[in-house]
């Protein structure tokens, strides 16, 4: 199967994932990898506070995410859109060993050749949302439905 997408460099932000051929509403697209690791070894080796608006970082559970720094693929370089045209799917693996949960990049609506693939990010950080904290995540997607920032409300938090 030809890959249906390439990462170049992208006028949202650095890096971005272009669409190569069609991409059809629902179709899985990619997963996404890197190394598991647990909440607490990240904060460790990354800090907890969000502080530099530029992760590989994926939540995955309660208790892992994936770390796309070490030994991710071509998915760490999926931008955030407002108005995106994919979305990041958690699968949850059978049974109880949440480190096989997995995570999936789909398309939420048909994607034509040459553009750019997106996600909502959805970035939920435990701390308070500052300006100076808006300002370090602030979004670059471009869409007309731009909230300003990749930070999303901490509903009931």
């Amino acid at each position: 199967m030809s890959r249906r997408f390439v990462a170049r460099r992208s006028p949202i932000h650095g890096n971005g994932v272009f669409a190569t051929a069609p991409i059809k509403k629902g179709e899985e697209i990619v997963e996404y990898k890197g190394t598991l690791m647990t909440h607490q070894d990240a904060d460790v080796m990354y800090g907890d506070g969000g502080e530099t608006g530029h992760t590989f970082l994926f939540t995955l559970n309660d208790e892992y995410l994936i770390d796309a720094n070490r030994k991710g693929n071509t998915a760490r370089w999926i931008n955030h859109s407002c108005d995106p045209n994919c979305q990041a799917l958690v699968l949850e693996a059978e049974g109880d060993d949440r480190r096989k949960d997995r995570v999936f990049i789909e398309a939420i609506r048909n994607i034509k050749p040459g553009e750019e693939l997106t996600y909502d990010y959805g970035i939920i950080l435990d701390v308070p949302h500052t300006a100076r904290l808006k300002k370090v995540w602030k979004c670059l997607c471009g869409s007309p439905k731009c909230i300003g920032t990749m930070l999303k409300p901490k509903h009931g938090r």
